[in-house]
């Protein structure tokens, strides 16, 4: 079978959905990989490049639409290219189902199978071949490189022989794919960085990439998004009340904010009214991430860059993947191989036990079913709930709060437990040592070593082993214990008469000493390893 991919005729787009390294990839398949002429151009890509990696170079897009049983682009076809589709043939591509019905009616009189890549269910299984996803974390990159080219002060603060320069402020809405990424970009540049989400399990998230979660003042119980495909549900008009008088009072201290809430299949919700963009300062830069779908703040213009009267820049661009075509291309070609290797599956001869692969849409897998929208002469969009979903977040259980009596009762009780632990080991320990002492023969010198060294073993462990294993691991607990084990032993047998047992006694308080404050000093280094400066 042969797999082609046409240039986009979208005005502005740059990338491609089949790279030399993925066509290698598809070959391995066993597929014969096409391409039109110029189709990588604009990402980096040359039609030598494409030759040298296996791949036919076809003159026209008619030439490669006819000749092709399996059509990869990436943005949704316009009229022109539906018109070419043909009974059988797979077209895979960005495809906007929810919106497209024209196009899916059009797929389905000619009798086309399309696959539509933002429509890939989002389970494990198929993060490989997430395309938005991939999108999405360029896309969130490419919002602070911007907000930075418009922004005109370090992102990071400094201070110099000049004078002392402030670090930049970043607000960034919505923590998906692309809040994330854009962040872990914020901060990684030097910025203090702000993030706010509806979505409860993205708190934890947000604060190891070192920016601060902002909560509001506001008890609502809100649906984990794993519930709902990954994405933010509808919130209440009380919690988005809330949500914009939070916003209001960040407006006036934010230097760059990036907008990036979506809800599927709907517009996107206004977040940053106009008032909060009046009360920015002058030089603030807001990167709207929604414009697409009408876009997060009020003023956003798509496809533009406006500034307002207080000097406010609101970028409304749609188009950041394309601005980074060799980056993005090479991504999605990946999602589109990871996709093609699924819908190419091993099939095992019965005879000779041999493994072949073989184009097989099959509609009972939950990812090949969910991207669906068009088989066989039949619409089949909207998909059913895959049959594997993800596990939404458990709600996290908080203890009642205990009354000054309930918390003394409870220490007394700690108490008497551990001191009733204490005195057993002590008279089970105090049996043994009699039991020994009693042995026939049994030496004086003998004994009174070995009740140092059980006095030891105890107030050792006593004393290490109730040190906070945040202070230092497991297992340097017991090698502390064992240290100080020896440091007890020697320092009782420091005093004795023999000059041998006295420079023995010291080195092993030397040695344990090393290796008690050496595992600390190791251990703090470890920790610092982890943390943010």
């Amino acid at each position: 079978m042969k797999i082609g991919t046409p240039k986009e005729v979208f005005e502005g787009e740059n990338r491609v959905a089949m790279t030399p390294d993925s066509a290698r990839q598809l070959q391995k398949l066993g597929y014969d990989c096409l391409i039109e002429s110029g189709a990588g151009a604009n990402a980096g890509f040359s039609d030598a490049t494409f030759e040298d990696a296996g791949v036919t170079v076809i003159k026209t897009a008619a030439a490669l639409w006819k000749e092709a049983d399996i059509v990869a682009k990436v943005r949704q076809p316009d009229s022109a290219e539906l018109k070419r589709l043909r009974e059988g043939q797979t077209l895979i591509s960005f495809f906007n189902p929810a919106a497209n019905d024209e196009g899916m009616e059009a797929a389905k009189k000619k009798g086309a199978n399309v696959i539509a890549m933002e429509m890939v269910p989002r389970i494990s299984r198929a993060q490989k071949m997430d395309a938005l996803s991939s999108m999405a974390n360029i896309a969130g990159y490419r919002a602070v490189i911007e907000a930075g080219n418009n922004f005109g002060r370090f992102f990071t603060g400094q201070v110099t022989a000049a004078g002392k320069v402030p670090p930049a402020k970043v607000l960034v809405v919505g923590a998906g794919v692309a809040g994330l990424a854009a962040i872990g970009t914020s901060t990684s540049l030097g910025a203090i960085t702000y993030a706010f989400d509806v979505r409860p399990e993205v708190a934890e998230q947000v604060e190891s990439m070192g920016a601060e979660f902002v909560f509001l003042d506001f008890e609502e119980e809100q649906q984990d998004g794993a519930a709902t495909g990954g994405y933010a549900a509808v919130s209440s008009p009380e919690f988005a009340a809330a949500q914009l008088a939070k916003f209001r009072e960040l407006a006036p201290d934010m230097d760059i904010v990036i907008t990036t809430a979506l809800i599927p299949n709907r517009e996107a919700p206004e977040l940053w009214t106009k008032d909060m963009v009046e009360s920015m300062k002058p030089g603030s830069v807001i990167v709207d991430l929604a414009a697409e779908k009408g876009g997060n703040c009020k003023l956003t213009v798509k496809d533009e860059k406006i500034v307002t009267d207080n000097g406010v820049t609101i970028i409304g661009y749609t188009d950041f993947p394309s601005r980074m075509a060799a980056q993005a291309s090479t991504l999605y070609a990946t999602n589109i191989r990871h996709m093609m290797t699924d819908l190419t599956p091993k099939v095992k001869n019965e005879e000779t036990g041999e493994e072949t692969r073989d184009f097989f849409h099959n509609m009972e897998d939950d990812v090949i079913r969910g991207a669906t929208v068009t088989f066989e002469k039949e619409i089949t969009f909207p998909p059913p709930p895959p049959k594997v979903q993800a596990i939404a977040a458990k709600p996290k259980e908080t203890a009642p709060e205990l009354t000054p009596e309930e918390k003394r009762a409870q220490e007394a009780a700690a108490f008497k437990a551990q001191t009733k632990q204490q005195v057993i080991l002590l008279a089970i320990g105090a049996a043994l040592l009699l039991g020994v002492g009693m042995i026939p023969g049994m030496p004086a010198s003998f004994m009174q070593h070995f009740i140092v060294f059980v006095l030891s073993v105890f107030i050792g462990f006593q004393v290490i082993w109730n040190v906070a294993h945040s202070l230092h691991t497991p297992l340097m607990a017991v090698t502390n214990a064992i240290s100080s084990i020896i440091i007890l032993g020697a320092l009782i047998q420091i005093g004795s008469s023999s000059l041998l047992i006295t420079l023995l006694a010291a080195l092993g308080i030397f040695m344990a000493a090393v290796n008690i404050f050496g595992g600390f000093l190791v251990t703090r280094r470890m920790l610092a390893m982890f943390q943010k400066s």
